[in-house]
């Protein structure tokens, strides 16, 4: 008699994940610090951010909060931004222009919440921070999205923010790169050199 072949989940719901699967089974035991996005039902898996992405995020969102919340706008870390029950994304920085309501949003915050979604750029990930993240933010009505890209080895930093210009698609509002000032009077004011997010 042959043996039942061993249920995988990341296997057996490709292309068929849901919010509701997720609760119930991201994320597996043996990888508890990856990253799990999903498009269209299927998961995009990345490993966790390296160190200068992680020490930049941290000081990114020291260094907005304060505007932000003078605006009446919310800073948060990383959040499941949900465009449907078959599609989230997990950005670096999130600003929300209105907190979830119930336990259930607080893990899956629908996308029309968001004000500013920030992604720093990895390996991992390039193609999605580039590409597919800016294209969906700026179809769901994201009014702004802020690419952040760190080179450790150089020194370097660079951060551009964008403003949607129509239904589809972003133009540049504000860019500079370390030993610059990036500066912005939307979505609140922003003033701040991209070196302040090396360590």
């Amino acid at each position: 008699m042959a043996m039942p072949e061993r249920f995988d989940p990341l296997f057996d719901f490709d292309g068929l994940w849901t919010t509701a699967l997720a609760d119930r089974y991201l994320p597996p035991r043996d990888l508890p610090e990856a990253h799990f996005e999903c498009i269209d039902g299927r998961l995009v898996m990345t490993p966790a951010e390296a160190g200068a992405n992680s020490f930049g995020e941290i000081k990114l969102a020291r260094l907005l909060a304060p505007a932000a919340e003078s605006a009446g706008l919310y800073v948060f870390g990383q959040i499941n931004l949900t465009f449907s029950p078959q599609s989230w994304i997990q950005p670096d920085l999130t600003v929300l222009h209105t907190l979830p309501k119930t336990d259930d949003e607080d893990r899956w915050v629908p996308v029309r919440y968001c004000t500013l979604a920030v992604e720093f750029v990895s390996p991992a990930s390039r193609q999605q921070d580039f590409m597919d993240k800016p294209q969906r933010c700026a179809e769901a009505g994201v009014p702004y999205f802020m690419r952040v890209q760190i080179t450790r080895r150089m020194r370097n930093v660079s951060v551009e923010l964008f403003t949607k210009y129509d239904w589809s698609g972003y133009q540049i509002l504000a860019e500079a790169t370390a030993g610059q000032r990036l500066r912005a009077d939307a979505p609140f004011p922003i003033d701040f050199d991209p070196a302040e997010l090396l360590p």
